[in-house]
């Protein structure tokens, strides 16, 4: 096994999400990390767009990750909500299992200082069931947390609308997030939004407005691998 063999999950069946995380990551982890990527079965949903979709998901996948353990040295589950892969698989693995929505809300905390943080994500039941997952995770303090942006997306529609549609409807909900109070950090709140960054740049330029842009992807990875670096990848 390569001691810094990191699996990225992807739960759901579009392999064009796998290959766009892929072509986004591959450049950025150090030479002696190695990427995996996992995409879901054709059984698994092809766009994970609600509670019903995500538990599925976990379901269907789970037997094929359980065979992976002994493979890899850390795991990012990338789907952007509270994934029940992640308790699932710390059940099997004392190696690192970092889902992508918990890293970017750790990024976020960090980074925030004294202003807020939110989040834009894609199809509008995701503002409720966010919210919920970051008071799970946070506590009752939030944190400054300023909430949930929708752009009425599902995370396969961001590889099949045109980029135009896709940069206006991140547009959109980022200027409504920064809207409600002093953002200093937004999350892309969909693993299909990585590498999405610069729509929000893009966004904010006409209102003179600057803020860190987290990729919960590269938050993930980043975090596992240093989890792996620092002994944790070691099995107790």
């Amino acid at each position: 096994m390569a001691p810094r063999s990191i699996l990225v999950i992807n739960p759901n069946s579009s392999i064009s999400i796998t290959n766009s995380l892929r072509q986004m990551l591959e450049p950025l982890v150090p030479a002696d990390t190695i990427l995996s990527f996992y995409t879901g079965p054709p059984t698994a949903p092809k766009s994970i767009n609600d509670n019903e979709t995500s538990a599925r998901s976990a379901d269907i996948c789970l037997p094929e990750l359980i065979s992976m353990l002994q493979l890899h040295a850390g795991f990012v589950v990338a789907c952007y909500s509270e994934h029940s892969l992640v308790p699932l698989l710390r059940q099997y693995t004392k190696k690192p299992v970092v889902g992508i929505f918990e890293a970017s809300i750790t990024h976020a905390l960090l980074l925030k200082g004294p202003g807020g943080w939110g989040i834009v994500t894609t199809g509008k039941i995701w503002e409720d069931l966010l919210s919920i997952g970051v008071g799970n995770f946070v506590g009752e303090d939030v944190g400054g947390f300023e909430g949930v942006e929708s752009t009425g997306l599902n995370a396969d529609e961001l590889h099949s609308v045109g980029d135009d549609e896709v940069k206006k409807r991140i547009g959109d909900a980022v200027v409504r997030l920064v809207g409600r109070g002093d953002v200093r950090v937004i999350c892309l709140g969909c693993a299909g939004m990585a590498g999405l960054g610069a729509a929000v740049t893009m966004a904010l330029e006409p209102l003179g407005k600057s803020v860190y842009i987290v990729d919960g992807v590269k938050a993930g990875v980043m975090q596992v691998d240093s989890l792996i670096r620092s002994g944790y990848g070691d099995e107790i």
